[in-house]
């Protein structure tokens, strides 16, 4: 007899939880977090997405985690994703001492530790965190990091972040993020793939998110702070070795052209200064956990055994 089609299970709903008096918004998917430190499947895992990113870009390679038996966590940062805006501009020690209460707030105690995943501005973010708190760091892997070897403030801090708050009100009040938000999400998308390939995003996702000011004005804090968390990440490397063991993993989408060439050489380099493992995604844009979700899933899984997978 023939079984009817099973229906597809229900998105999970919307999770926030209070951190530093900011609601976050925080996906757990598969075992239980507070499960016993030592089991089969691995260490949790924590995915922090770039600049103006969501929770949502990581679905493919949380789905192959999750089916692998690992607990995956995913968080949308302040002012992204469908977080609330940042009080304070964000900052190296700042984000990771973020990651840390919120792994307080899902009860995952200190003796838990974790793999920590930072894309891009976000792997600035992982790396303090993996420095800051090494008894909770598995392993660490930095996804076509941020990395900047001697950062620059062409302008003082303050003119900087002022500046990103005053563009962030004025779009707002044009009205902005309502008319552009899911075309300009939708064309930086393209541009972060290889091949120029669409967004895979829900639509309904996108126009929550990105018809926001919210997120436009969390994106340029973020971005106008960003020389200030290089700068930050550098200091912080100075004074706190890195003990867990790391992989950096770059994108490269298959060109050859010089630029493409520096970025490799530049990745290879930080993975020199980590210590860390150094992987080639290819072909992918910047945006590789939608080009090359297989491979980053991978690579988190073989971070904490200490080997690639087989």
């Amino acid at each position: 007899m023939t079984q009817p089609p099973r229906a597809a299970a229900a998105p999970p709903a919307p999770r926030f939880v209070v951190v530093d008096g900011i609601p976050l918004h925080v996906l757990v998917e598969g075992p239980s977090p507070r499960a016993a430190p030592r089991t089969p499947t691995g260490p949790p895992v924590v995915l922090s997405a770039g600049l103006a990113m969501a929770w949502f870009d990581w679905d493919a390679v949380a789905a192959e985690l999750v089916a692998r038996g690992r607990t995956v966590i995913r968080f949308d940062r302040p002012g992204h994703g469908l977080s609330a805006p940042a009080v304070r501009p964000p900052g190296a020690v700042a984000e990771a001492h973020r990651i840390a209460a919120l792994l307080d707030a899902l009860g995952l105690p200190p003796t838990r530790p974790v793999t920590v995943v930072g894309h891009s501005i976000a792997g600035f973010h992982a790396e303090a965190f993996a420095r800051l708190h090494p008894a909770r760091t598995a392993a660490l892997v930095l996804l076509d990091s941020s990395v900047e070897e001697s950062p620059r403030t062409p302008l003082p801090t303050g003119i900087r972040t002022a500046a990103a708050r005053a563009l962030g009100r004025a779009a707002s009040a044009l009205g902005l993020p309502a008319a552009l938000g899911p075309a300009a999400r939708e064309a930086a998308v393209r541009a972060g793939r290889a091949g120029r390939a669409a967004d895979p995003a829900a639509r309904d996702l996108v126009r929550r998110c990105y018809r926001t000011g919210r997120v436009w004005r969390g994106a340029l804090l973020e971005n106008a702070r960003y020389p200030d968390t290089a700068e930050e990440l550098l200091a912080l490397a100075a004074r706190h070795p890195l003990t867990a063991p790391a992989t950096v993993l770059a994108a490269h989408d298959g060109r050859h052209g010089r630029a493409g060439r520096r970025w490799l050489e530049r990745q290879a380099a930080l993975a020199d200064r980590l210590g860390a493992r150094f992987e080639v995604a290819e072909p992918a844009g910047h945006l590789v956990m939608l080009d090359r979700p297989h491979q980053v899933a991978r690579a988190v899984l073989a971070a904490d055994a200490g080997d690639r997978l087989p």
